[in-house]
């Protein structure tokens, strides 16, 4: 498995990685169909390196985006294949991610998470600080966590 930067050219690609990566937590389609604005990945959102790819023999298997500037920023999108959870491509992307953030100068990312990838989150390191309001899901609140690079 290899990590690389994300190209403009696969934000499609990536949309329908988020896509299918969310709709493994067993979401309807009525849910997923409000998520979709939330969850499309633009060009943009791979400039400068922000965004980083883990593949393995020319598959895309899932990919994460940092957004803000330092010192405090957000992990903003962390996505893997489904049929490939629980085999460290998350850890992998995460750790890679962390301390990509940290050479960069962040001290603080957050997180809004899903509440099914909390219990990884955490796992990782991340505290929960609190809820925040879903972008997509009116009344809906997410797990916000914090992870501290210091």
């Amino acid at each position: 498995m290899e990590l690389r930067p994300g190209l403009p050219g696969e934000a499609a690609a990536l949309t329908g990685l988020a896509l299918r990566s969310k709709a493994h937590w067993g979401y309807d389609e009525a849910f997923m169909a409000a998520c979709r604005d939330e969850l499309t990945v633009r060009p943009g959102d791979t400039a400068g390196g922000r965004a980083v790819v883990a593949e393995e023999d020319g598959r895309v298997l899932g990919f994460t985006t940092l957004a803000g500037e330092p010192p405090e920023g957000a992990l903003a999108m962390m996505f893997v294949e489904p049929d490939t959870i629980g085999r460290g491509v998350g850890r992998l992307l995460f750790d890679h991610t962390t301390a990509r953030a940290r050479r960069m100068g962040f001290v603080r990312l957050t997180i809004d998470a899903d509440p099914n990838a909390e219990p990884f989150y955490t796992a990782m390191g991340a505290v929960r600080i609190g809820a925040t309001p879903s972008g997509s899901i009116p009344g809906r609140e997410l797990p916000l966590l914090e992870l501290d690079l210091r």
